[in-house]
């Protein structure tokens, strides 16, 4: 049990994907570390335990969301969440990272002290209400960039007046029966594209309601690529080149898509088409007014979804939604929709760093005024570190980049005598958002994120290879980080 007076290296906050990746490179890189997991749930593996609803799935290949060094050994690629969170647990468990997790201790704030060069942790008992307060060198927020307790619902008028079930994805309830049931699904992301072929497994009829169109890709479900590769070059140097493989493919993608929109969009239309029953209106149902890759491209495993809508389980229906009705709904063209369950597939509300205020030398942290330094730290906020993955890519390469980055800098300043590290931003460097993504609840959060720079390191870059060039391969230390002594030793030093 953690004491009031524990004192770490290290304080990671989740015990998510992103967490146990952290926790996993302390004790292998850096075992002379002491540090401690705090997980404000009742259980480990983050996203993957808390969504329940039918056909919760990775929409990366587990190859490249998985971690570097633990291969994935499973046939499926674009897995389900029970077996990533197999997979997330068994890693924590040989890693080593169990016996420092501590369930159900929600971080409430942190504030730095100059003098002491140290972080007050303050934390709350999730199960028994009791408080208390850890002091740690580093804080490390991995605790992802979502709410875990609410999802987005904008507001509808009428539902009260609505006689059926309405549920969001992030509280699916484990009683709720579709079977033989007309179900409604609110939504055009990467929830409802997983969410509706599920849900028409056992309902008498799925009504997909989007607003405007999304970019749908069929991927394969399985994969054979890392079994060829391991024939040829051994498990170890196998599997790790077909990895390599599939971080490129992905870049690819992601790069012919940005330079040549047209071509892309054409091509996807064309997989779309040949997926789709004859005579489908593909221009009214998917053909989204922005570019690939302005938001992030929706997957269906095996082309489920297609399949779905080919047997005529599932249908779209591309309109708004006015208000609800007794029966269902009314949209904006004047149809109604009868329904007996709505899924309001609607979205996250974003939460950077796990929403608990920030203090240095009882200062504020207002995040909007801040930058963030090499994807992980913030200019003027010293030994504190933080997760966020790609948006274009497996969440994980990015997270992995920074925890063995972030592991060899505190190893750094432990080995070499300093208390703290600080970036310092240069003068005159110019700002943007930071993450330039069109996603709706990614437009609502841009006020209360952080920005980045225009320049390197400042950049919140989403292309790997140019994060293994500054993350992996260059020093820990550059120009922009400041090196700091406790201000109470410092004195002791002069005197």
């Amino acid at each position: 049990m953690t004491e009031p007076s524990a004192t770490y290296d290290v304080v990671v906050v989740g015990a998510g994907l992103s967490g146990i990746g952290v926790a996993r490179r302390l004790s292998r890189q850096r075992p002379d570390l002491r540090y401690v997991v705090l997980e404000a749930r009742a259980a480990t593996g983050g996203t993957w335990d808390l969504f329940r609803y039918p056909g919760v799935r990775a929409d990366s290949d587990m190859v490249t969301l998985g971690y570097a060094d633990r291969p994935w050994r499973e046939p499926v690629m674009l897995a389900p969440a029970a077996e990533i969170l197999r997979y997330v647990r068994d890693a924590s468990a040989a890693g080593g990272v169990d016996e420092h997790v501590r369930l159900n201790h929600r971080v409430t704030a942190i504030s730095w002290s100059g003098s002491d060069a140290r972080w007050s942790v303050d934390v709350e008992r999730t199960d028994t209400g009791q408080r208390l307060q850890l002091t740690s060198r580093w804080v490390f927020a991995a605790a992802g960039y979502y709410r875990y307790d609410t999802g987005y619902t904008p507001r509808f008028d009428g539902l009260d007046r609505f006689g059926g079930t309405v549920v969001h994805p992030q509280r699916w309830p484990d009683d709720l029966d579709v079977t033989d049931r007309r179900v409604v699904v609110i939504g055009s992301g990467a929830t409802a594209i997983t969410l509706v072929p599920a849900l028409a497994e056992r309902a008498a009829l799925v009504t997909m309601v989007q607003r405007t169109p999304t970019y749908v890709l069929p991927v394969a479900g399985e994969d054979k690529l890392v079994g060829r590769f391991e024939r040829v070059l051994g498990p170890e140097r196998g599997y790790a080149a077909a990895r390599r493989f599939k971080v490129g493919t992905q870049a690819a993608l992601w790069r012919f898509c940005r330079r040549h929109p047209r071509t892309a969009r054409r091509l996807i239309r064309r997989i779309n088409v040949a997926r789709l029953p004859a005579g489908f209106d593909v221009d009214t149902h998917f053909d989204p007014p922005y570019d690939p890759w302005d938001q992030r491209m929706c997957i269906a495993a095996d082309g489920d979804f297609f399949a779905a809508i080919r047997e005529g389980s599932v249908q779209l229906v591309t309109d708004s939604v006015t208000r609800f009705t007794e029966r269902g709904l009314l949209l904006t063209s004047g149809r109604e929709l009868d329904a007996d369950v709505v899924v309001t597939a609607t979205g996250l509300v974003m939460q950077p760093f796990g929403g608990f205020p920030i203090a240095v030398d009882d200062t504020p942290v207002t995040l909007p005024e801040h930058v963030v330094y090499k994807g992980f730290m913030l200019d003027g906020v010293p030994n504190f570190g933080f997760a966020i993955g790609y948006t274009n890519a497996s969440w994980t390469l990015k997270v992995d980049l920074v925890a063995d980055h972030f592991t060899r800098l505190v190893g750094y300043l432990r080995d070499h005598g300093d208390d703290a590290c600080v970036p310092v931003r240069p003068a005159g460097l110019r700002v943007r958002p930071l993450l330039e993504l069109g996603a709706g609840y990614v437009r609502r959060a841009q006020d209360a994120l952080p920005r980045q720079g225009d320049v390197d390191p400042w950049r919140m870059t989403m292309r790997y290879r140019d994060d293994v060039a500054m993350l992996h391969d260059a020093p820990v230390l550059d120009d922009s980080l400041r090196l700091l002594r406790a201000r109470s030793r410092a004195g002791q030093d002069a005197s």
